[in-house]
C-alpha cells in the first residue's frame, strides 16, 4: 500500500483548514440556517417558507443562493394572492435590503409576477414587483408559512378573517 492516500487526505485537509472559503453554505452542522441568516441582515424569518435545505452565500458581494427540494406555492390571505418559490432562489441580500431576487413570484389577479425586492424600513417590509411595490408590517412575517398551505394548514381561519383586500394591485 502507498502513502498516497494518506498524503491526499492531510493535504486536502490542510488546504481546508488553511484557506478559508469565499462562501457559507449551509451543509455544515456549525453553519447558521437560512432562517437565522436572514435575522442577522434584520429580516424576519417568514420572508422564507419552511423548507429551506441548503443555501450558500458570498459574504464578501451578499450573493446568495437558497435551495428547496421543490418549488413551493401557497396562498396567502385566505387566497387574495398566491406565492410561488422555485427550488432554487437567489439574490443579493445586505442590511435591510434583498435586491435582483429571482425565483419568488406572486400572482396578482390572473398574472404572475416576480418579487425583485425585498426592503425592510422600520417596522415595514417592501415588496416590490419591478411596477409597483406593497408594504406589510413586519409582525406578518415572524412565522414561516409552510408549502401548500401557507399559515392556513389546520383550516383554522375563518371566513370572516378575508379583508379582500390585494395590496399588489395598487401602486405604492
Amino acid at each position: 500500500m502507498t502513502p498516497f492516500p494518506i498524503l491526499t487526505a492531510s493535504f486536502l485537509f490542510l488546504l481546508f483548514c488553511v484557506a478559508p472559503p469565499l462562501t457559507t453554505a449551509a451543509t455544515d452542522t456549525d453553519s447558521p440556517t437560512a432562517y437565522s441568516l436572514l435575522q442577522s441582515y434584520n429580516f424576519p424569518v417568514g420572508i422564507l417558507p419552511k423548507g429551506v435545505v441548503s443555501y450558500d452565500l458570498d459574504e464578501s458581494t451578499g450573493k446568495f443562493h437558497a435551495y428547496f427540494d421543490k418549488s413551493c406555492t401557497f396562498a396567502l390571505q385566505d387566497s387574495s394572492y398566491q406565492l410561488d418559490y422555485k427550488s432554487t432562489i437567489s439574490g443579493y441580500i445586505s442590511e435591510n435590503k434583498i435586491t435582483k431576487l429571482t425565483g419568488v413570484k406572486v400572482k396578482v389577479l390572473f398574472l404572475w409576477l416576480n418579487i425583485v425586492e425585498v426592503i425592510r424600513n422600520g417596522d415595514e417590509l417592501e415588496f416590490s414587483v419591478g411596477i409597483t411595490s406593497a408594504n406589510f408590517a413586519i409582525e406578518e412575517f415572524y412565522e414561516s408559512p409552510q408549502c401548500g398551505c401557507g399559515f392556513d394548514c389546520d383550516g383554522l381561519k375563518s371566513e370572516s378573517d378575508d379583508s379582500g383586500r390585494n395590496p399588489f394591485v395598487s401602486s405604492v
